[in-house]
């Protein structure tokens, strides 16, 4: 099986950004550690990885605590779209 590439888009850029200081280190660390990881070697399957339903073209969400990572697998050339990254209590309107 052969690794995906794993690239941020804009919007995910400018929310992860967004946030405060603190969260947004925290969160940037865990991303490098333990998202991104998992996203370039398997990026369906997972502890915290749901595919949402619903949604086209099919979007999966990772969860970090009380945030959610949006992204978009294509298969056919192997790449993990990261689309937008936000609060739990915000992530689904």
């Amino acid at each position: 099986m052969s690794n995906y590439k794993v690239f941020a888009t804009a919007e995910f850029s400018k929310g992860l950004a967004a946030l405060d200081g603190s969260i947004r280190e925290s969160l940037r660390k865990k991303i490098n550690e333990y998202v991104l990881p998992q996203l370039i070697s398997a990026p369906q399957y997972g502890l915290n990885i749901k595919k949402l339903r619903g949604y086209t073209p099919e979007t999966w969400r990772y969860r970090i605590a009380h945030y959610r990572l949006f992204y978009e697998v294509d298969e056919e050339k192997k790449i993990v779209s990261l689309i937008s990254i936000s609060n739990r209590k915000n992530a689904y309107e």
